[in-house]
């Protein structure tokens, strides 16, 4: 069996975006982390900047303090979109995410990883797609490539391996159907 040898690694990254996420990451904290969570003025703020760093966000979006995104210029939010508290946006590609959306609680949208076999543990990535009027619950995960579409719903600390068909609900690991999502009509 051949033996891992990251002797021969090189990272990926651009010094450019080194600097870039440096510069981006003591933005953040610095002016973004500490602010309160539910002050309609300070997630405007928080919207301001993470539009400033390249970011394009749809209009009554909310982003929590404690939400972590990776590299800014690569998230894109359709209106309404909510992302909960200690959401991690791994955003090495692009994740868009439709309107009228919500990200709960420690939901993690994962755009890289790494070839397991590559004997340098080659850095992968791929882009991430949540459709409109969708619920990515608590705890789950979305991995790199996946599509979660328009309507559906993964269940809390569901991983998404798979794409996620319009309007059903899946859950578990690896998320699986689970039902069709209907709308009740009131």
């Amino acid at each position: 069996m051949d033996k891992l040898d990251l002797k021969n690694y090189k990272n990926r990254h651009s010094l450019k975006s080194k600097i870039a996420r440096a510069l981006w990451n003591t933005t953040w904290l610095m002016l973004a982390r500490w602010t309160p969570e539910h002050s309609k003025l300070f997630n405007a703020w928080r919207i301001f900047l993470l539009r400033l760093f390249g970011a394009k966000i749809g209009k009554c979006c909310v982003v929590k303090s404690s939400c972590e995104v990776w590299q800014p210029w690569n998230l894109a939010l359709g209106d309404y979109v909510a992302l909960s508290e200690h959401v991690v946006c791994y955003t090495v590609d692009k994740i868009t995410i439709g309107r009228q959306t919500t990200v709960s609680r420690d939901a993690f949208l994962c755009c890289a990883s790494h070839d397991v076999t590559s004997p340098i543990m080659e850095l992968t990535f791929a882009p991430i797609t949540v459709g409109s009027n969708a619920w990515i619950a608590a705890r789950s995960i979305v991995m790199p490539g996946r599509k979660v579409g328009d309507g559906a719903v993964v269940a809390a600390g569901a991983v998404v391996v798979n794409d996620v068909e319009p309007w059903t609900v899946v859950g578990g690991n690896p998320a699986k159907f689970i039902t069709k999502r209907e709308l009740n009509n009131a």
